[in-house]
C-alpha cells in the first residue's frame, strides 16, 4: 500500500502542492523550516487521531487562507482518501473514502501509518501518555477496529467523569451502564494491546545482534484479576475527589528493556534510545506485513540527523529490502547519499516542491 499521488490546499505552509509519489523510499531535503514536516503531518491526518504534531485543527490552516483546509490521497488500490475542514467550521475535521462522508477511525481500514519525530526522541523518559499513544498506534496498525474501542472507552469515561463531578445527582444506574462500557472496551484495547507486544516480541528476539538496538516489551498494566468495572464501581468516591478516573487502560504504560545492555530505555543514552524506536519500529514494520499483507507506510522526520554514517547505511539498505512506502526528511542531501539510486528526491523550498 503507497499513496501515490497526495494534494493540498491551505495546508500550513503549502497554497497548493501536489506529489506524484514514488512507491517505495521518498526523500524531502530543504532548509529549517521549508515545509518538509509539512508534507509528512499531512500524511498522517490520513489516519485516527490528530496527526504527529498532535495539532488543533485551526493551527494547521495556512496563514493568509480561508480558514480551511483540504488533503486528498490516491492510494495504490485506487482507493481516495480525503481529510480538512470547512470555513464555517475550522474545528471539526471532515473525512472522505471514495467521495463518501467517513469518520477518521474509517481510515485505519484502508491505510496503516507509522512515524518517528525528534520529539520522540525522548519518548522512554516523557510522561507515559506518550507512550501509550506510540504503543497504540503499533495496535492500530495491526487491528483497524482497536480505534473505535478507544473512541468509545473514551467516551464513556469522560460521561462517567462528570458524573462523579456531580455528587448527589448521578444515577447509580447510569454510572453502572458507564462503567460496563469502559470494562467491555477496556478489555478489548488491553487484549489487542498484549496481542502486539507478543507478535512485536517474537519479531524482536529473531533479530541478530546489529546497527539497532533490540528491546524487551512489557506493559504496566490496571490489575487484571479485578474486573474493572468492579475496581471503577467501588472507586468512585477515590475518583470523585481525584477529578478523573484512577483505573483502566488510559493508565496503562509500555516499557521497553534495552536487551543487548540489559538496561531500562530511560537509562540510556540518546542515541541508544533512538536506536531502539528504530529497531521496534523496523520490527513493526515486518509483522504488519506479516499479518495485514502490505507493510505501513512510515514517515521519519528528520531520521538520518543524529545517525552515524554507518547506522544511516544500514537504515537504508534495511528500508529499501522490506519493501513498502517510506518518507523521510532532512536538511542536508549529504545526508542521504547513501540511499539506492531509484529514490525519490525532493527538494522543498518557499511552500513549494520539485523533484531532484
Amino acid at each position: 500500500m503507497a499513496v501515490i499521488r497526495l494534494q493540498l490546499t491551505d495546508f500550513r505552509s503549502y497554497e497548493t502542492a501536489l506529489i506524484e509519489a514514488a512507491a517505495g523510499l521518498i526523500i524531502l531535503t530543504g532548509d529549517n523550516g521549508a515545509g518538509k514536516t509539512n508534507v509528512l503531518e499531512a500524511l498522517s491526518l490520513l489516519s485516527p487521531g490528530k496527526g504527529f504534531r498532535n495539532a488543533a485543527l485551526s493551527e494547521m490552516a495556512r496563514e493568509g487562507g480561508c480558514g480551511d483546509f483540504a488533503i486528498a490521497a490516491r492510494l495504490s488500490g485506487g482507493t481516495d482518501l480525503g481529510t480538512g475542514t470547512l470555513p464555517e467550521s475550522p474545528q471539526r475535521r471532515q473525512v472522505r473514502i471514495n467521495g463518501v462522508s467517513a469518520s477518521a477511525n474509517a481510515m485505519a481500514e484502508w491505510l496503516s501509518l507509522l512515524w518517528l519525530t525528534p520529539a520522540m526522541d525522548r519518548l522512554f523518559t516523557d510522561s507515559p501518555g506518550g507512550r501509550r499513544r506510540f504503543l497504540d498506534r503499533l495496535v492500530l496498525a495491526l487491528e483497524p477496529g482497536h480505534a473505535g474501542h478507544a473512541a468509545s472507552y473514551e467516551a464513556a469515561m469522560r460521561s462517567r467523569n462528570r458524573l462523579l463531578s456531580e455528587p448527589g445527582h448521578a444515577d447509580p444506574a447510569w454510572l453502572d451502564g458507564l462503567e460496563a462500557a469502559m470494562d467491555e472496551h477496556g478489555s478489548a484495547i488491553q487484549l489487542a494491546r498484549l496481542r502486539t507486544i507478543q507478535g512485536l516480541q517474537h519479531r524482536l528476539d529473531q533479530q541478530p545482534k546489529g546497527p539497532f538496538a533490540r528491546a524487551a516489551l512489557s506493559i504496566a498494566a490496571n490489575d487484571s484479576s479485578v474486573p474493572l468495572a468492579e475496581q471503577l464501581r467501588y472507586g468512585r468516591a477515590r475518583d470523585t475527589a481525584a477529578g478523573r478516573t484512577l483505573a483502566g487502560p488510559h493508565r496503562d504504560d509500555l516499557r521497553v528493556h534495552h536487551l543487548d545492555k540489559d538496561q531500562p530505555a530511560d537509562r540510556c543514552s540518546t542515541g541508544e534510545q533512538k536506536a531502539l524506536l528504530l529497531g521496534i519500529t523496523l520490527a513493526h514494520a515486518d509483522l504488519v506485513a506479516e499479518r495485514r499483507g502490505h507493510r505501513p507506510i512510515l514517515l521519519l522526520d528528520e531520521i538520518a540527523a543524529h545517525l552515524d554514517p554507518s547506522r544511516r547505511a544500514a537504515l537504508f539498505d534495511r528500508l529499501a529490502a522490506g519493501g513498502g512506502q517510506v518518507w523521510m526528511t532532512g536538511t542536508e542531501p549529504a545526508l542521504f547519499t547513501d540511499a539506492p539510486k531509484e529514490t525519490q528526491r525532493l527538494t522543498v523550498s518557499g511552500g513549494t516542491l520539485r523533484l531532484t
